[in-house]
């Protein structure tokens, strides 16, 4: 839900103003109903903007509330100095919204409005036409997903466990450039601290968090070597340290190194990054908490934009393999996949049914579980945070996630890191575009299309956009 502050404005001559007020009136109701509608909160301003010393006002008033997105409303002709002068005491992300009436002529005021704040440099957004077209409804709310994001990032805090992992510029950015464009602060978190508060989780819990798994997984795996029950448990104790360590630093999303120290001499972060993604555990619901491997900074500030969007846990995944035979690239990472990805089901049981732990593989000589299954079929919107030049760019695509029969499956699995969870991932553009043009060997992706919201996002956030095949 977003919170949106919304000022009608008015022409601001008093004799027009007697026969325009009702109708500013009607057309303001309508547009917070919808809003409304849509599940989200509306602070409307108390009086219609028809002077210069009201728009500054009630531009105050409506800010006061921290709005994550404000609408200045042009259902008739308004004085463009109006919305210079409301967008001046507004901060955060401003949309313009204009009726498409002939008798009414919201839409040119937006316009001169809005050029108005072209001139001034002010970062805006438009939507206009008949609030009973869907389409209109959804180009609105588009922005208004948008906003609540961008706002939902600005004072939040990343806890980065662990440094650079294994040479990776990027996985690693800047955290002055992080405050001044997303308001976001990056907390230093030390690894040992994953090990030393490793030994604070109850016994009691970690039991039966154990046979939980062994319960729920469609298999849990020991060989006696790379997993068993005490290794599992001690992944197991990670994800209590993480939970302690999320908990008494306020931390909003995080990272964790992982490679080489953890994996090598303690266990694999696997289950803890999986559960953390997770909308639940074993014991019970929960928040979603983004966690990226390799401590990725610029993974988790995309899957923190994507949850916020969506609401959805975020895939993270490296882009492993390309089938060229099927044009479907094979998305694999070591655990990193929610479970939730297996089913997406609310019932965490029937996505687990589809889970697998297996030993890990050598690449990780401390051993415990890898977290294996292959992700539920349907579109998906793909993105990533990346940098050119130090300067952010949004990276972004449409596609869908595609399963086939079990031998397919199978071979296609066992054709890169079988033990690893997988995604098959049909992607809207030429591999030669993908593959010239993407910024990392990291992707993120959500059920569903948010092209538009990631548009607004970067609008909002002057960062460039950069679509690839159908969503450029």
């Amino acid at each position: 839900m977003a919170r949106i502050g919304l000022l009608p404005l008015s022409d601001g001559r008093d004799y027009v103003q007697r026969d325009v007020t009702a109708h500013i009136d009607r057309a303001a109701r309508q547009l917070a109903q919808v809003l409304k509608d849509a599940g989200h909160e509306v602070i409307v301003a108390p009086e219609q903007v028809s002077s210069n010393s009201l728009a500054t006002s009630q531009a105050r008033w409506v800010a006061n509330h921290h709005p994550d997105l404000t609408i200045l409303h042009h259902s008739v002709w308004t004085f463009p100095h109006f919305t210079a002068l409301a967008a001046e005491s507004t901060p955060g992300p401003l949309l313009l919204v204009a009726n498409i009436d002939p008798q009414f002529p919201g839409m040119v005021g937006m316009l001169a409005g809005g050029g108005a704040l072209d001139q001034l440099g002010r970062t805006h957004a438009r939507a206009w036409g008949d609030l009973d077209d869907p389409a209109v409804v959804d180009r609105i709310l588009a922005q208004v997903r948008a906003g609540a994001a961008v706002s939902g990032l600005r004072g939040s805090t990343f806890g980065r466990v662990g440094g650079r992992p294994m040479g990776m510029y990027t996985a690693t950015a800047n955290t002055d450039q992080w405050m001044k464009l997303f308001g976001v602060d990056v907390e230093e978190i030390d690894q040992w601290e994953v090990v030393r508060r490793s030994e604070n989780a109850e016994q009691s819990r970690v039991t039966a968090a154990r046979e939980w798994l062994e319960r729920h997984a469609a298999g849990v795996h020991y060989d006696g070597d790379r997993l068993t029950p005490e290794l599992l448990e001690r992944q197991i104790r990670t994800y209590y340290a993480m939970r302690e360590l999320i908990d008494e630093w306020n931390l909003d999303f995080s990272g964790v190194k992982g490679q080489p120290e953890l994996t090598a001499n303690f266990c694999t972060m696997d289950i803890a990054e999986a559960f953390l993604n997770d909308p639940y555990d074993w014991e019970g619901p929960k928040d979603t908490h983004v966690t990226s491997t390799e401590a990725d900074m610029d993974a988790a500030l995309t899957m923190q934009i994507l949850k916020l969007l969506s609401g959805d846990p975020v895939l993270f995944a490296d882009v492993r393999h390309y089938h060229a035979d099927k044009d479907v690239w094979d998305l694999c990472n070591s655990g990193q996949h929610a479970t939730w990805y297996a089913a997406r089901s609310s019932d965490p049981a029937e996505n687990l049914r589809k889970v697998n732990l297996f030993p890990e593989v050598f690449y990780f000589p401390a051993g415990g579980a890898s977290v294996q299954h292959l992700a539920a079929p349907g579109d998906m919107t793909f993105a990533r945070l990346t940098r050119e030049d130090s300067r952010y760019r949004m990276q972004v695509m449409r596609g869908s996630f595609v399963d086939y029969d079990a031998d397919t499956n199978e071979r296609m699995m066992r054709a890169s890191t079988w033990e690893w969870p997988h995604a098959f991932a049909s992607l809207n553009c030429e591999a030669e575009e993908f593959l010239s043009r993407f910024g990392a060997n990291h992707i993120h992706a959500v059920p569903g299309d948010y092209v538009a919201e990631l548009r607004a996002v970067c609008a909002q956030l002057d960062i460039r956009y950069e679509g690839f095949g159908d969503a450029r």
